[in-house]
């Protein structure tokens, strides 16, 4: 009798999984029907912005749909992250984010969403160097300066970033903790807003993206110190590394795509195979390049044991820094 009960259930459990990837398949079979909509945490001219306007110009020909993206900054990416996370697992509402989603955990005590869970991953599409800037009037020249300057002057340093728990924050939160500095963080919008308030005067220095900060150095209203990773940029190779200075302040930032969790696998691979075509075309791999933006693309897999492991290495560093999450 038990014998025919647990093969009843096995029937029954083969039927169950049958009929959920039959309405899986039935769901992706159609996709997609209308437009896509691709969620950005960060304002427009930031690197994330960037990326998603290339893949939003890109998509349509090969989706035969049209795709817009949507720019929801603030609250440390977590507005978008939220918005994302709680949309239909239909494969039409795409998160395009950063590193972010793999340090707001640390940095906030009750998240109305999970960072692992209410995602799948689809693709760790680009890497995009940050790097530390000061306004061109400036006396700071180096960042051995700017160390001392905030050695001499505790908290009285301030810095800009794109918000509370993003890569740029975190990065100054390492500087400061390898280097027993204090300083005071001021969070922005995105990477744009904090470059343009180190012009403004408004900051001591700025942690912005090389493709925020670029067009400033260009026109020179502001000062590079550094790159905040572990090789130099090929926009900027004769700016050093903060490695270089105080060994061990690496911090590479990725982006990447998303979507709901529950959004049928189909889906994600078609997004997973077209989105890595497109960072991969010559034409765009240049066009990154030339951005300061390195061209990546990975599986889903991938994708998902960098975030996870992003996510403990992130925790560390808060945990070491006696930051109190709000």
């Amino acid at each position: 009798m038990k014998t025919c009960t647990r093969r009843v259930s096995s029937c029954l459990v083969g039927i169950s999984m049958a009929g959920l990837a039959g309405i899986a398949f039935a769901q992706s079979a159609g996709w997609p029907a209308r437009s896509l909509k691709i969620v950005v945490p960060s304002p427009p001219a930031s690197a994330t912005d960037l990326m998603a306007r290339i893949v939003a110009e890109k998509l349509p020909a090969v989706l035969g749909q049209a795709v817009i993206v949507d720019n929801k900054p603030g609250a440390g990416s977590n507005i978008a992250h939220e918005f994302v996370a709680r949309q239909p697992a239909d494969g039409y509402t795409i998160l395009l984010t950063q590193n972010t989603l793999a340090t707001v955990g640390s940095f906030y005590r009750k998240l109305s969403y999970d960072p692992i869970a209410d995602f799948a991953p689809v693709s760790l599409i680009v890497t995009t160097p940050l790097l530390l800037a000061v306004n061109s009037a400036s006396p700071i020249k180096s960042l051995k300066e700017l160390i001392d300057s905030a050695r001499a002057n505790p908290n009285r340093v301030t810095y800009g970033s794109a918000g509370i728990g993003t890569p740029h924050h975190l990065a100054m939160v390492m500087l400061g903790s390898m280097t027993g500095i204090q300083m005071t963080h001021i969070p922005y919008k995105g990477s744009a807003p904090a470059a343009t308030a180190v012009l403004a005067n408004e900051v001591s220095v700025a942690v912005a993206a090389v493709t925020a900060a670029i067009p400033h150095i260009q026109q020179g209203k502001i000062r590079p110190l550094g790159v905040i990773e572990a090789r130099r940029s090929s926009l900027l190779p004769d700016l050093p590394t903060l490695d270089e200075s105080v060994p061990g302040v690496i911090l590479d930032v990725w982006l990447g795509v998303l979507v709901p969790a529950g959004t049928p696998r189909p889906i994600i691979d078609r997004l997973n195979s077209e989105i890595n075509k497109i960072v991969r075309d010559p034409q765009v791999k240049s066009r990154l390049l030339a951005a300061g933006i390195e061209p990546a693309g990975t599986t889903p897999e991938r994708f998902a044991e960098i975030l996870k492991a992003d996510i403990a290495k992130f925790a560390k560093l808060v945990n070491t820094a006696n930051i109190t999450p709000e």
